[in-house]
């Protein structure tokens, strides 16, 4: 079962989480924006160590701690790794006081009916099964919305949850992320489809269950007050999904009980070419400010 003290941080602990959970797709923009080319590997697995060394650089860093960083989400190789000989989701919680989720979905289908749904993942109770032996508190899973398409967000929706129920049955806290694409017109349209879906399926859900939510910062502030407040809602995070660090901070300020998951709005400025200083400066910039937006609102 989960850590009390870890329910009671990410209920409501003052801060934010990071997301570290780029994933094959993902990782050689994330080493890029680092300043490490592809040229730089030659494999798949060289590519995975580079980016576990800049992860571990993250984590290790003084300024990354649970006063400020309530908790991390992690890539499934992450979790599989070691940071000084000890597994990262555990020294995540007893070195540096972060609650350590873990991102189980394995990309995107194509798009259909205005919405990417998540691509079937087979062997996830044997995943879940390995990430509560290794200390994990939550899950979090991504798929995308791209219209305001009330059949297409009802099936996104309707996909989050039910995998939710398969995260909840081990004890583990799902993270559930239907991700409103920024720059589509109807956005304010979508948010308000996906409000009403997601309060239909929080609505049903047992009174002994919660889940937690990560949705792309709104059109209008406060447009998911009623799912900050919501008895089945443990947290409600807020995604940067390509809006600059600034940008994204300032909307998140607005809106009352959001607090930030953010990744790439997070390692913006961050260089494997940065001495030790020159890091820890930055990031810990970074962090002060995204912790201030999220506890602004």
């Amino acid at each position: 079962m989960a850590d009390t003290r870890q329910t009671e941080q990410m209920t409501s602990g003052k801060g934010f989480v990071a997301a570290l959970d780029q994933s094959g797709g993902s990782t050689p923009k994330a080493l890029k924006l680092y300043g490490v080319d592809e040229s730089a590997y030659g494999s798949d697995s060289e590519m995975f160590d580079l980016i576990h060394e800049m992860r571990s650089r993250i984590i290790t860093s003084p300024v990354f701690t649970g006063e400020q960083v309530v908790g991390a989400i992690l890539f499934e190789q992450t979790m599989d790794r070691d940071i000084d000989g000890t597994p990262t989701a555990q020294y995540l919680w007893e070195q540096r006081s972060v609650v350590p989720f873990l991102k189980i979905d394995k990309g995107l289908l194509d798009e259909e009916d205005g919405v990417r749904l998540m691509k079937p993942m087979p062997g996830l109770d044997d995943v879940l099964d390995r990430a509560v032996a290794k200390g994990i508190f939550g899950t979090k899973m991504r798929s995308v919305i791209d219209a305001a398409s009330a059949s297409g967000i009802a099936a996104n929706v309707a996909q989050q949850f039910e995998i939710a129920g398969q995260v909840l049955a081990k004890g583990l806290m799902p993270i559930i992320e239907p991700e409103i694409t920024i720059s589509i017109s109807d956005k304010a349209e979508a948010e308000a489809i996906l409000l009403a879906e997601l309060t239909e399926q929080l609505d049903s859900l047992p009174a002994d269950q919660q889940v937690m939510l990560k949705l792309t910062l709104p059109e209008t502030a406060n447009t998911y007050a009623s799912l900050v407040d919501h008895p089945r809602v443990m947290r409600v995070v807020a995604l940067s999904g390509g809006y600059s660090r600034d940008e994204a901070n300032a909307r998140l300020s607005e809106n009352r009980g959001m607090i930030a998951s953010f990744s790439r709005a997070l390692t913006e400025g961050l260089s494997a070419g940065q001495d030790d200083a020159a890091f820890n400066e930055t990031l810990g910039k970074t962090i002060t400010s995204v912790y201030n937006a999220s506890v602004a609102g």
